[in-house]
């Protein structure tokens, strides 16, 4: 077991919990803006939405619609803002009211299924504004979420192709050339988390591969009592990784970081050892359960199948910057079990983990 992510996850922790103090007497409020070289505005903490917006698409007004209907959560925790809620529905409403400018990114064969679904948006929508004329929080949250699964749906339409090839020198491993839905029992419960071979096609295929695999079924999590991760993926015996049965070796994944506005991920170098400190990730550390890749304090390509869940309150981290991001390769998130995942201590089990959705884009 890799026992760096204790004493680094303590030190980092502290410092971020440090500026995050810092910042709200200073401004008020805990969203930094000049501090620290911090962007301003409110990290997404929920892990479908930064999935949603990791989608390698290019489309204004489905982001737009996606952004609305985003903003109505962070409305209704902000003092249940009615007015701000509505104005949202109303602006999705006037995106969907020009589907063509949607419909331009959908290939032709899937068009017939994406006017379903904008119908569907559109329809819901309305329903969602008599709701919110009546003030119901709760009704709100719930069709606020299917209307975003259906955004997803849609968004995930635009799709057409891998974006990017890897570099040679790691073609040979296993990758994940889309996405995937893995499903994880515990002897606490289930657990159900999304990875995304668009951002880290390499770390997420080695992950899936090994899942598929049954390398994960029956091994226990470790989680210190002042550590902010639930680590897992320790083979029993003196292996700290997974050795390939077919080439006898340990197999070493490269630290893997696609960052915001570029093509496609740099490898082998943390953001910071690169001089790129303001640079932000595509899939960050601000979600609780995170998903990511454990490795050697020293070795930034030296991960294998140790993997942790980030359980940090995003709350209480600086908005849009966390220390270990550009450190570590996030490549998925929990979208659900928070619950479970929440009370898992070392000595919990994992009974089996499962793909059950997206095994053809392992390749």
């Amino acid at each position: 077991m890799f026992n760096f992510i204790k004493s680094w996850l303590k030190y980092s922790l502290k410092v971020t919990l440090a500026i995050t103090v810092i910042t709200g007497i200073t401004t008020g409020f805990y969203t930094p803006s000049s501090y620290a070289g911090l962007p301003a505005g409110n990290a997404i903490t929920d892990g479908k939405a930064l999935l949603r917006y990791a989608l390698p698409i290019d489309n204004k007004p489905v982001r737009e619609l996606q952004g609305s209907l985003e903003d109505i959560a962070n409305q209704l925790r902000a003092n249940k803002r009615w007015g701000a809620v509505s104005k949202d529905l109303k602006q999705a409403s006037r995106i969907l009211d020009q589907p063509s400018k949607i419909l331009a990114s959908v290939p032709q064969e899937r068009q017939e299924q994406a006017e379903v679904w904008i119908s569907e948006l559109k329809s819901g929508i309305a329903e969602l504004q008599e709701i919110v004329n009546n003030k119901q929080k709760d009704p709100i949250l719930e069709g606020r979420a299917k209307l975003l699964t259906t955004v997803s749906l849609l968004e995930e339409s635009m799709v057409t192709e891998f974006p990017f090839e890897v570099p040679q020198e790691y073609s040979h491993l296993p990758q994940l050339k889309g996405r995937a839905t893995i499903a994880i029992k515990t002897n606490k419960g289930d657990l159900t988390v999304v990875v995304d071979g668009y951002s880290a096609p390499v770390t997420a295929g080695n992950f899936v591969d090994l899942v598929q695999r049954g390398f994960y079924n029956g091994l226990e999590f470790t989680r210190s009592e002042e550590s902010y991760v639930l680590q897992t993926g320790d083979p029993a015996g003196k292996e700290v990784g997974f050795t390939d049965p077919k080439t006898g070796k340990y197999r070493a994944i490269p630290l893997e970081i696609l960052v915001e506005g570029e093509k496609e991920p740099t490898y082998g170098v943390t953001l910071e050892d690169a001089g790129r400190y303001l640079d932000m990730p595509v899939l960050p550390f601000s979600s609780f359960g995170a998903l990511a890749m454990a490795r050697p304090e020293g070795d930034v390509n030296g991960g294998s199948s140790q993997v942790f869940f980030f359980l940090f309150e995003p709350e209480l981290t600086p908005a849009g910057r966390n220390l270990l991001d550009g450190r570590y390769s996030v490549f998925g998130y929990l979208v659900e079990g928070k619950d479970i995942l929440d009370t898992l201590k070392a000595g919990d089990k994992i009974e089996s983990a499962t793909v059950i959705q997206g095994i053809e884009n392992l390749v």
